[in-house]
């Protein structure tokens, strides 16, 4: 209820805000105060009315598998959802697959979440939804999980406003960070190369000071080979 909470009270923020550029053709009585009231508490009305469990029997190992595994992506992807709103702070606003409209000063938001992928907020809203209807499995889930392949259309809304408005910095943008799900592959290969580059740092310095202590000692030819072998394998 709190994650809840604090997208509302963005929402409510959002609509006494100046708008800017904006995508589709969405009705303006959409983002109304007014309309925006009353879709919400109509939502949570029906919400409410679906949390009837499904007609589901699970033995216990799978109910423990079902509350392990819903946990862990109902509440990080709650905290996904959280973590987003509140980096885009001034800049949260809500679209509809009818159409998404910018502020007046619209920034692009890039940290956060953002630097990882387009959408955190949306991949944590499938995170909550799989993991919820894990956890306790009600028809309030479902229809949860009905509505969120739209979702994939208001995104396209919104990346066709925001490619408008910033142009080649949103292209940039696009270029580096995916829409969905994170480029594990590349921390993996920058892990590895930041791991092969001190590997190597750390050859040259052993090599240069067994150079130096068998020009001090005046090592016999034989041993200064030794010495060059170990420094190559440090």
């Amino acid at each position: 209820m709190g994650t809840l909470a604090v997208l509302l009270w963005g929402v409510w923020r959002g609509r006494r805000r100046p708008s800017g550029r904006k995508t589709g053709r969405e009705p303006r009585i959409l983002r109304t105060s007014t309309t925006t009231l009353l879709i919400t508490v109509g939502y949570l009305g029906l919400c409410y009315r679906l949390w009837r469990p499904l007609p589901l029997v699970l033995s216990r190992p799978a109910r423990t598998l079902a509350l392990l595994l819903g946990s862990l992506l109902y509440f990080p992807g709650l905290a996904l959802v959280l973590w987003g709103r509140l980096t885009l702070g001034q800049m949260y606003n809500v679209s509809s697959s009818m159409g998404a409209q910018l502020y007046a000063d619209q920034r692009l938001i890039t940290h956060g979440p953002f630097a990882y992928v387009r959408h955190p907020m949306y991949l944590g809203l499938w995170l909550v939804g799989i993991g919820g209807l894990l956890l306790y499995r009600t028809w309030t889930f479902v229809f949860f999980l009905l509505q969120l392949p739209a979702m994939f259309v208001r995104a396209w809304r919104e990346e066709q406003a925001l490619a408008a408005e910033f142009g080649s910095q949103w292209q940039a943008y696009c270029q580096q960070t995916p829409a969905w799900l994170p480029r594990c592959s590349q921390n993996i290969r920058g892990s590895l190369s930041n791991c092969h580059s001190g590997r190597s740092l750390r050859s040259e310095e052993s090599f240069f000071w067994n150079n130096t202590e068998d020009s001090s000692s005046k090592t016999p030819r034989n041993d200064t080979r030794k010495y060059r072998l170990s420094a190559s394998f440090a």
